[in-house]
């Protein structure tokens, strides 16, 4: 993908996480597949969580993350960037946050870098496990599967129902753009065929059972960044993020 396509069409999912907490929902689906089967196959990724909190200006926001250790949280950097507050639900209970670590070189004008942070939790997720991080450059052409708490309709209608539920769904990397892969409709040829909406946002993209991407965005043509056809993903890249990813936890934990 070009930088002047990049620069046309891509829209972070900034305005639309900013909702009430009904907005807590999860991308859009194949039509022809009943809703039922990406719910149960959300609920397979228990290192996928709701964040929700309020901004500076005491806006509440909704989102996503995926547990990484015990008491750490990896997101999206434009979840965290203003957070006031925020705490973390999984396995049905909250749990208070309190650090926030956006990447420090992220900036909203700047599309398309450094959208990843980590938040640290006031006590321990207990998660049945924690997912390794994917560490090569080859995600290109790999099947991938991603989860989150976003808004959730189908590729027809686009995002639009909310209803507090996690789902998941799987599709294939079609190519990188600056720190992004890049997921789209066109040739994922996948069983469960799906693409992030809003509120996905810092929720997980797996390959092999490994975490190879933070959702970020999605990427319109028709102005309308609603995750319909013709719509593509954009997932923050793990593999060109380890050493912030260590470092920063490194650092925090020897506090």
């Amino acid at each position: 993908m070009s930088g002047e396509k990049a620069m046309k069409i891509l829209y972070l999912l900034l305005i639309a996480y900013l909702l009430s907490p009904i907005s807590l929902n999860a991308g859009t689906r194949n039509p022809n597949i009943e809703d039922s089967e990406y719910l149960s196959y959300g609920s397979k990724f228990g290192c996928v969580v709701a964040l929700c909190g309020t901004e500076q200006d005491d806006q509440l926001y909704c989102a996503s993350g995926v547990a990484i250790k015990p008491r750490w949280i990896l997101t999206a950097a434009h979840v965290i960037k203003k957070a006031k507050t925020c705490f973390v639900t999984a396995n049905d209970k909250k749990i208070n946050v309190s650090i926030f670590i956006p990447h420090k070189n992220f900036e909203s004008d700047n599309f398309g870098y450094y959208d990843i942070g980590l938040v640290y939790c006031d006590e321990d997720l207990l998660m049945v496990s924690y997912p390794e991080l994917y560490r090569e450059s080859d995600e290109v052409g790999k099947v991938c599967v991603m989860s989150g708490y976003g808004i959730t309709g189908t590729f027809n209608t686009g995002a639009k129902i909310g209803d507090h539920k996690k789902r998941g769904g799987s599709n294939r990397i079609s190519g990188t753009d600056r720190h992004l892969l890049i997921c789209d409709l066109k040739d994922s040829n996948t069983a469960l065929e799906f693409l992030i909406a809003s509120g996905d946002s810092g929720g997980g993209l797996f390959i092999d059972q490994k975490l190879a991407g933070i959702n970020s965005c999605v990427l319109a043509v028709d102005d309308r960044p609603d995750s319909t056809y013709g719509d593509e993903s954009g997932h923050t890249r793990i593999s060109q993020h380890l050493e912030w990813i260590e470092s920063t936890i490194n650092e925090n934990e020897k506090k």
